[in-house]
């Protein structure tokens, strides 16, 4: 079975090609800059060599158009009808989550949750359109990010509002991220060489968020009902006291539909520092700029808040470890977060921490908590999900 995996974001479109169940990676690629200028596409047959190439992208329709193309023109595909499945790694839709087929009713749900995930829900539906009209044989699957906390604790998902809330809209804390925490998971566990592990997942990159595993199962997560809460992110704000929007709509006289927009785009670490890339921000916190270094203590606080709550949650901690470009990448950032928890059983290498970019581990000989930095693979937990729905 040949299953493409669709990864998308606003501006952006990753895919990888799998042969399932053997799970090899026929071909993958990746676009950016979809809708503005200089968008590229980086690609790889098999394990061939990877080619760039500068490729004109109107909107993700053409991303999908353009890695078609190339699949065609690799041999990957003799055409689009041996193409079994598209897996989404689909995020948030009303009253939806799992793994299911992406028929007219869910797409109209993920439509209905645009203003909630405003980033992510219409570029899945305009990829999803599209693939149904270029591949219309290919079953279209959504793995929603949301599935992976079903298990978490309801007490942990409520919010304290009125039930009826609840009842007729589904406001509860949701926690996205699945497909990255799920691998992180599995993979700990396989490293541990035992499955009872009390673990927190850190998840942290241009959208970040934790997520406590116990035995393999989610315990909770930090996003909300939207991935705009929880941590404080690239450009949106992570969680805020509601009355906050008030104060601003009344004193500038902004909408709310303004203010909301505010909260999606100019938020995060952006709103406070004035930069969209942890990589600048770390720049300017080294050159003594208060701002860049008061967004890296934010973000650090927030996990280490999140950290501390999930230990009590669990009864303990075994291990954390690192997903995301910036959990992978970013020793300043891994450094801020894992300060002074020597009392939880946690010492860090600060060499190790120095010399780890991508994969590795952090801790010393004689921590008792294993740090572990993990380069995730959300598009192969998603061939996996598509491939056991449609085999079952």
């Amino acid at each position: 079975m040949k299953v493409l995996v669709s990864n998308l974001g606003s501006t952006s479109f990753k895919y990888k090609v799998f042969s399932m169940p053997d799970e090899q990676v026929l071909a993958q690629g990746g676009m950016d800059r979809i809708g503005g200028e200089g968008s590229m596409h980086k690609f790889q047959i098999g394990e061939g060599e990877a080619v760039e190439q500068a490729v004109a992208l109107p909107d993700h329709a053409a991303a999908i158009d353009e890695a078609l193309a190339r699949l065609a023109e690799g041999g990957v595909l003799a055409s689009v009808e041996e193409l079994d499945a598209v897996g989404f790694k689909a995020v948030h839709a009303r009253s939806i989550s799992g793994v299911v087929e992406l028929d007219a009713d869910v797409i109209g749900r993920m439509e209905d949750f645009y203003p909630l995930a405003p980033a992510h829900n219409p570029a899945y539906v305009a990829a999803i359109q599209q693939f149904e009209r270029v591949a219309p044989a290919a079953r279209r699957i959504g793995c929603f990010e949301t599935a992976f906390h079903g298990t978490m604790p309801h007490r942990r998902k409520f919010y304290a509002v009125p039930y009826e809330w609840y009842e007729k809209y589904g406001v509860q804390r949701y926690g996205f991220h699945g497909a990255s925490h799920r691998y992180a998971a599995e993979k700990v566990a396989e490293l541990e060489g035992r499955a009872d592990l009390k673990h927190v997942n850190m998840h942290l990159g241009g959208s970040s968020s934790l997520c406590a595993v116990k035995a393999g199962v989610s315990q909770g997560a930090s996003h909300g009902l939207s991935p705009q809460g929880g941590l404080p992110q690239n450009n949106r704000i992570g969680d805020l006291d509601p009355y906050a929007l008030d104060l601003v709509m009344r004193n500038e006289g902004r909408s709310f539909a303004e203010v909301l927009d505010q909260c999606a785009n100019e938020g995060g670490l952006l709103g406070i520092s004035g930069y969209n890339d942890v990589r600048d921000i770390q720049e300017g916190a080294a050159k003594g700029d208060a701002r860049c270094q008061l967004a890296i203590d934010v973000l650090a606080t927030s996990a280490r808040d999140w950290l501390g709550s999930f230990v009590v949650e669990m009864g303990g901690l075994d291990a954390i470890s690192f997903t995301g470009g910036i959990g992978e990448y970013s020793l300043v950032v891994r450094e801020a977060i894992l300060r002074d928890l020597e009392f939880l059983g946690v010492e860090v290498d600060p060499a190790k921490n120095e010399a780890v970019q991508g994969e590795g581990h952090l801790h010393t000989e004689s921590s008792r908590v294993h740090i572990h930095v993990l380069r995730t693979d959300e598009e192969l937990v998603v061939a996996r999900q598509t491939y056991e729905f449609l085999d079952a």
